[in-house]
């Protein structure tokens, strides 16, 4: 499967999703005008992934900010894994920002996999 890599723009996350590592990471901010159209190929990979993933996955979420509709896609992105195993979420967050923490917590419960919480310095 090939590896899929992005370059972050000031509206966009850098993106490398890596199926022979099995390492999906998100860095940056999000808030695309068209949010559905900039995640749309990035799902597809997800799903191709997860019909043969690697033993251990993981997902480096270190956004900045992100925006209500990407918001929307990170919930649905990482609703794809609650049924795969081996798979922890790495969320990033700088130490001051109790809203991206408090994010992350929310996703958590709401998905029902494995948080690994971590500051971005």
């Amino acid at each position: 499967m090939e590896k899929m890599k992005l370059n972050a723009t000031f509206e966009t996350p850098a993106v490398t999703l890596d199926s022979n590592i099995g390492k999906l990471e998100f860095t940056g901010r999000s808030l695309p005008e068209d949010t559905a159209t900039f995640y749309r190929p990035i799902l597809k990979w997800i799903e191709t992934y997860l019909e043969a993933p690697n033993i251990i996955t993981n997902i480096d979420i270190k956004l900045e900010y992100f925006n209500t509709a990407t918001s929307k896609v990170l919930l649905n992105m990482l609703s794809k894994f609650k049924d795969s195993n081996n798979v922890t979420v790495h969320w990033f967050h700088h130490e001051e920002d109790e809203d991206m923490l408090e994010s992350g917590k929310e996703f958590e419960e709401l998905i029902n996999i494995p948080f690994a919480y971590h500051t971005m310095e």
